[in-house]
């Protein structure tokens, strides 16, 4: 069942996947790998760039459905089908060129080369908050290489998976080439058990990672995964407080703060933080919150009503050990997951809110007194998905974001994602990486070819 979370009303029902089904979606799925995997590469791509033109065409169509299904504003919603659009496109035009052969130092040998193959059936278990992007970045690099997917999304947008389904199909995927499945936990972990299942990537909670790192281990698969994030802004003394002060809120409540690589918490130098927290807290106090569906809207709600109610929960209780509340942190009367937008200070690290991940419309500012506190600080917590720096010296800047401890780091920007860029973190937010050619090489068999000429 679907709720939409700006109204609390019920949207449609879908049937799960029954226990019987189970072994035949398996079947389908690897019976689909040898056909697929066979197909000309160039024909693999040319159907790629047909999903990203059906997405292009049906884009209000998209874009409407998750405004619904999950609340993302429409402006958003109409930019993240853009984006999954340009994944696919991107490796339909550039994955036959990952696949080519390389050629190595024959090192004795007559010729040294190397082949990257497709390994079989995947899963992929993915997150509402970004439904289409989340599966473009799995689905298009493997589909590229020739692998097969079968694709359990959150219940949440079930509507939206099946809608992903049918474009796939119509571009000319085999229908067992992309399975969606409406599957249970517990009926992942069966599949990831079978041996024809040879890889899964999760993006989700920590919890959920190691349960399914967890099964995926004893079963020797691989497994790439995308957990929470907690990543650090770092504002040095040469910034531009004002305009960083705005970008870094307005990055805070794109999707309602509903991001794993969200801009969480903000270090500003001591001598400006008053003036950077005064940007931010006007920001959102100013941001527009209601109805995604109404293009004026900035704020949509959060996914449900208990996870909007666990992020008030955190607010409330960083206030209750010591922190500063300077505006926002609670709900907004009437039906909906909505909530006014926070702006936190004075977190401690004997705090819950220093540690965790808020998952939500959130800001955390921090005030140091160097550049080192801002360093010790930004990677001073489990998570290592991303982090920024933000100053006019770009050699500084750089040079300081080479000592955060994350998988992307970045210099007067926050949390971009291009389709060739790798995505993925380090610590407690996983390990692997979607997109560009670091994403072709994860579900892969990279086969070596030498050739020695025997001689008498």
């Amino acid at each position: 069942m679907t709720l939409n979370p700006a109204t609390g009303e019920t949207l449609r029902e879908f049937p799960g996947l029954d226990d019987a089904a189970v072994p035949g979606v398996l079947s389908r799925s690897h019976g689909a790998f040898a056909g697929w995997r066979a197909t000309e590469v160039g024909e693999r791509a040319r159907r790629l760039v047909r999903i990203a033109d059906a997405y292009e065409a049906r884009q209000d169509e998209l874009a409407e459905l998750i405004s619904t299904e999950m609340g993302k504003p429409l402006k958003e919603a109409v930019g993240e089908v853009g984006l999954a659009a340009a994944i696919y496109r991107w490796y339909g035009e550039h994955g036959p060129g990952l696949l080519n052969r390389e050629v190595l130092d024959p090192q004795g040998a007559d010729e040294s080369l190397v082949r990257t193959e497709a390994i079989g059936s995947l899963i992929g278990v993915m997150p509402w908050n970004y439904p289409y992007y989340q599966v473009a970045r799995f689905v298009a690099p493997n589909l590229m290489v020739g692998n097969t997917i079968i694709l359990k999304h959150a219940s949440i947008c079930a509507a939206s998976s099946e809608l992903m389904a049918e474009l796939v199909h119509a571009a000319g995927v085999p229908e067992d080439a992309y399975i969606n499945v409406f599957a249970s936990n517990d009926q992942i972990a069966d599949m990831i058990a079978d041996p024809r299942v040879r890889g899964i990537s999760l993006t989700g909670s920590e919890r959920a990672g190691a349960s399914v790192a967890e099964t995926a281990g004893r079963h020797l698969k691989k497994v790439v995964l995308e957990l929470g994030g907690s990543d650090p802004l770092i504002v040095l003394d040469d910034g531009d407080i004002e305009r960083t002060a705005t970008i870094a809120a307005r990055a805070r409540l794109s999707n309602a703060g509903q991001a794993c690589n969200s801009p969480k918490r903000m270090i500003v130098p001591n001598d400006k933080v008053d003036d950077f927290v005064s940007v931010v807290t006007r920001a959102f106090e100013a941001a527009r919150v209601g109805d995604p569906t109404d293009e004026s809207t900035q704020v949509g709600p959060l996914s449900s009503i208990t996870a909007r109610d666990t992020v008030i929960e955190q607010v409330e209780r960083a206030v209750e050990q010591g922190a500063t509340l300077h505006t926002g942190g609670k709900a907004i009367d009437g039906a909906g997951a909505f909530m006014r937008p926070a702006v936190l200070t004075g977190v401690t690290r004997d705090m819950d809110a220093y540690s965790e991940e808020i998952f939500g419309p959130v800001a955390v500012i921090y005030g140091v007194d160097s550049t080192d506190e801002a360093i010790t600080l930004a990677n001073d917590v489990g998570f290592g998905l991303s982090g920024s720096v933000w100053g006019s010296d770009i050699d500084r800047a750089q040079e300081i974001a080479d000592r955060l401890e994350v998988g992307m780091a970045y210099v007067n920007e926050h949390g971009t994602t291009l389709p060739g860029l790798p995505f993925g973190g380090v610590k407690r937010s996983g390990f692997g990486r979607e997109l560009g050619r670091w994403g072709m090489g994860e579900f892969v068999n990279t086969r070596l070819r030498r050739t020695s000429t025997t001689k008498k």
